[in-house]
Parts: structure tokens; C-alpha cells; sequence
């Protein structure tokens, strides 16, 4: 039936799901150019907890969020993979990182990590930001986590290792996103040196009922131990993976069971809770 429908349209017609589609991703595109262009957005933050004793908040991610016309925030998941390779996508990052280093400059108590694109590292505005900031204050620097995924590491390994080589004699810490989620090698785990990694969510949530999905995180974890990778495991949703990650290793957990992200500052309700005001 869809061979016949498209035997059916005229040469050089564009299909109606097609079209929806280039419509879509060209509102997504706009609407995110002028999020940056008026300064219409935010960083929601989440914490990751430590899996093991003291069990608190080992650092705080912080996601990128545009607002549409009608002041609704909008997630980074509705429009980055429209945007990851374009203009727009790098110049996102560079809210997002700016957001995060005023963030850090204003609580020197908390650590913070921003995800990135890797063709954002020969983007000059980027590495701009990040110098400006580093040289006001050098303690940013160590309090600081980029994430870079596993494919976007992969687009342009060389710019990536120099990045970290320049970058982590100056604290900066990064961290492997989507861990699992594509042929990220153990050669490619020497050449990088991570600090980090993150075990990408789906094969999290409901691993605890998952014989397969227990089997591959138990695996990764092991070659982040061969290297000395700290191990984040996102989208922890219920106690039963919770108690399974910990279990097999991991050391911090992030995922709704602890908190959603908010664009309200939540280390102060940590410290309200702390000081029982």
C-alpha cells in the first residue's frame, strides 16, 4: 500500500510525513534561535547522589532549557537533535556553560557538570567562556564536569583527547555520557581518560527485573573499574535498581527516585534541610 501511495505522487512531491517532519525541525530550530538571541533560557539542575556512605549529593547536572513564545520551558531532548550540528547547537553550549560557570561562581560549595557537544571545542565563544572563567577563579575549574556522549567523543577523537589534555591539569573533570549506548572500545578508553562515566538510561530503567540489561551494566562497570572511572547510573525511577546498581558497584545514582530537575537552585533546600530552618 505505501509503495502504491508513493508510486501515486507526483515527481518531486514531498511525502506529508516528510513535510510534518522538515516543519517540525524547522519551529524547533527557530524557536531555539530566538530562545539564545532574547536570552530566553535556563539551566534546570539534578542531583546525583553518592550510592555509598555519606550518601549525599556527589554534584548537580545541569540541563539546558529554552523558552518558547508563550514563556513554556522547553527540555533540551525537544529540540538538541535537531540542533546538535548546527550554529545554533554550539552556540546553546555556550549558554549552557556560561549559565553553569556563573552558577559555580556564585555557590562555591557545589559542583556542577554541563553537557557539550565535541564540535563545540573549536568553537572560539566557547572556549572564550571557559577561559574567562577559569582565570577569574581557578577553583571552577576543579569543581567543574563536562559531559561529552559517547558518539559525539567519536566525531572528532583528536580534539577531544587535546581538549582534556589542556583542560583536566586545571581541575576540570569529564565525564563519558551514554555509556554503553554505542562501540565506544577499550583502546578508546586509553586515549581518553576519562574521569567519568555514565551508564546510559535504558539500560536502567528496570534493571532490577532485566537479566540482560543486569549483565551488560555489570560489564560496564567493570571496564570503568580496569580504568579507574568513577560510575554514574542515570535514570534510577524506582528502589529496586537503586539497591542493584549499588549493589554491582556503581558509586552515585541520578534519576527521578531522588529528584527531577528544577530551575529553582535545589542545594538550597539541601542546605535548609541541613541547618533545620
Amino acid at each position: 500500500m505505501r509503495g502504491k501511495e508513493q508510486a501515486d505522487m507526483p515527481e518531486g512531491a514531498e511525502s506529508p510525513l516528510n513535510a510534518a517532519v522538515t516543519s517540525r525541525d524547522t519551529s524547533t530550530v527557530q524557536m531555539a534561535t530566538e530562545a539564545v538571541k532574547h536570552k530566553q533560557c535556563k539551566l534546570a539542575f539534578q542531583p546525583i547522589m553518592q550510592a555509598h556512605p555519606p550518601f549525599g549529593v556527589a554534584f548537580y547536572e545541569g540541563f539546558i532549557r529554552v523558552l518558547d513564545e508563550t514563556g513554556r520551558v522547553i527540555p533540551a531532548r525537544d529540540f538538541m537533535p535537531q540542533l546538535e550540528n548546527t550554529p545554533i547547537g554550539r552556540d546553546l553550549d555556550c549558554v549552557a556553560l556560561e549559565m553553569g560557570l556563573r552558577t559555580l561562581a556564585r555557590n562555591p560549595d557545589i559542583r556542577l557538570s554541563i553537557n557539550m557537544s565535541a564540535r563545540s571545542i573549536g568553537y572560539a565563544r566557547y572556549s572564550r567562556v571557559l577561559e574567562r572563567f577559569l582565570k577569574k577563579d581557578a577553583s571552577i575549574g576543579e569543581r567543574l564536569i563536562l559531559e561529552i556522549s559517547e558518539s559525539s567523543a567519536m566525531t572528532v577523537p583528536e580534539l577531544v583527547i587535546d581538549f582534556m589534555d589542556r583542560l583536566q591539569p586545571r581541575g576540570v573533570a569529564f565525564a563519558l555520557d551514554d555509556f554503553g549506548a554505542s562501540n565506544f572500545s577499550f583502546r578508546h578508553f586509553r586515549e581518553f581518560l576519562f574521569d567519568a562515566a555514565k551508564i546510559d538510561g535504558q539500560f536502567v530503567r528496570g534493571i532490577s527485573d532485566n537479566p540482560d540489561n543486569q549483565a551488560l551494566v555489570r560489564a560496564l562497570v567493570a571496564v570503568a573499574r580496569e580504568f579507574e572511572i568513577l560510575v554514574t547510573a542515570e535514570s534510577v525511577e524506582t528502589k529496586a535498581d537503586a539497591e542493584f546498581l549499588v549493589a554491582n558497584g556503581v558509586d552515585c545514582l541520578q534519576g527521578f527516585l531522588f529528584g527531577a530537575p528544577t530551575v529553582s537552585a535545589p542545594w538550597k533546600d539541601v542546605k535548609t534541610q541541613q541547618t533545620g530552618s
